[in-house]
């Protein structure tokens, strides 16, 4: 685009055109005189920004209401945005399913799918089976591929701004993977990835338990969790994409790694293994002494784990995702234990979102890309500076 200056009419252009274009998308099917009001602009600034649009495919003529047109003679003409003028995706790769969502330009999910994948596939069975989702939800949609404008992908590890997974231990052959570029390939609109716990957090703040809420942390819980943080309500990702990565705090010194946390025997249980980790929670539940202490130790955990991320941002609200998040005895326990330990207890709350939270996040991140990049908006919470 070039290097904007103040006195560069483009600019003016710019933003008069995302103003009108948001007034567009909120009022239905306004009149030129509802976008003159709405905007505070002149009529006709609106009517050459009204044009624009028009040519570019983002706004057409509403039709008129037939009742208006009895009662006024000729209505006004009205005008909407077109939100099917392109699509979007958002995916999310976990270590047990693959799935993605896909909307409008308009945000509104409009077709969803997902697949089983085993904890064990590597790194082409699994995006395999991402791309064999995305197909299929493309043609139940029927939305051509040529029509999507940007891909959100939620992935487990750290994320470079460039789609790369520098350190991925939850997926097989994922630390070094550039998950970007591979994804690219099928594609001709940006992809754009991110790590799943800050995609989770803006589907939070977006559409779930933070929409009232600038400052928050969400947890995606697990043996070895991993946190996306909120700050103004801008996306924190930290100098190199590490933000939040609470699970790594047992390396400072911790006796038990996250593999032995739930474990009630000798052996150490696979972080990812969730039919395993249920039953220590349900044999708890029933008044398992072995099983009681895992769980204890768990949430201790996962109480020091967040508390030592709370007391660093002071976060307003605490949001818990994951597996974890669907266990009982988490919420309370982790109120009553942040109480003890953070100088300003945040309030805390369950995933709204449960099992789309990271696939949302990633349709929120494809979203605030066209609007950023098409629509000249300013201060999208997951743009990458």
């Amino acid at each position: 685009m070039g290097r904007l200056t103040g006195g560069d009419p483009s600019l003016l252009r710019r933003i008069n055109s995302a103003v009108v274009l948001h007034a567009l998308r909120g009022a239905g099917a306004p009149t030129l005189t509802d976008l003159t009001r709405i905007t505070g602009l002149s009529r006709p600034t609106v009517e050459g920004v009204v044009e624009g649009l028009f040519e570019a495919g983002l706004v057409v003529e509403a039709v008129p209401d037939e009742s208006e047109a009895r009662r006024q003679g000729r209505p006004a003409r009205r005008f909407r945005f077109r939100a099917e003028a392109g699509h979007l995706l958002g995916v999310e790769i976990g270590p047990h399913r693959v799935s993605a969502l896909i909307s409008g330009l308009d945000g509104r999910i409009i077709g969803a799918g997902s697949r089983v994948v085993s904890e064990t596939a590597g790194a082409d069975d699994r995006l395999d089976q991402v791309r064999a989702v995305i197909a299929d939800v493309l043609r139940r949609t029927g939305v051509a591929r040529s029509s999507l404008r940007a891909v959100g992908v939620g992935s487990p590890g750290i994320v470079e701004a460039d789609g790369t997974v520098r350190l991925g231990t939850a997926l097989p052959d994922w630390t070094g993977l550039p998950l970007g570029e591979r994804l690219r390939r099928s594609f001709r609109c940006p992809v754009l990835v991110e790590n799943d716990a800050n995609a989770a957090a803006v589907a939070e703040h977006w559409k779930g338990a933070a929409t009232e809420s600038d400052d928050v942390v969400f947890v995606l819980a697990g043996l070895s969790p991993g946190a996306g943080s909120l700050i103004g309500g801008r996306l924190h990702r930290g100098f190199g994409g590490a933000a939040g990565e609470i699970g790594a705090l047992h390396l400072l010194g911790r006796e038990l790694t996250p593999e032995h946390l739930l474990s009630t025997t000798d052996t150490p249980l696979d972080p990812l293994d969730e039919r395993a980790v249920a039953v220590v929670f349900a044999k708890a539940k029933e008044g398992d002494a072995g099983a009681q202490a895992a769980v204890e130790r768990f949430l201790q955990r996962l109480v020091h784990d967040v508390a030592a991320l709370v007391l660093a941002l002071d976060p307003e609200l605490v949001v818990v995702g994951g597996w974890a998040a669907g266990l009982d005895g988490v919420l309370e326990p982790l109120r009553k234990e942040l109480a003890r330990y953070c100088l300003r207890p945040p309030r805390v709350t369950l995933s709204l979102l449960g099992e789309a939270a990271v696939a949302t996040g990633a349709l929120r991140l494809a979203l605030d890309h066209v609007e950023e990049e098409l629509f000249a908006v300013e201060g999208a919470v997951t743009a990458r500076r």
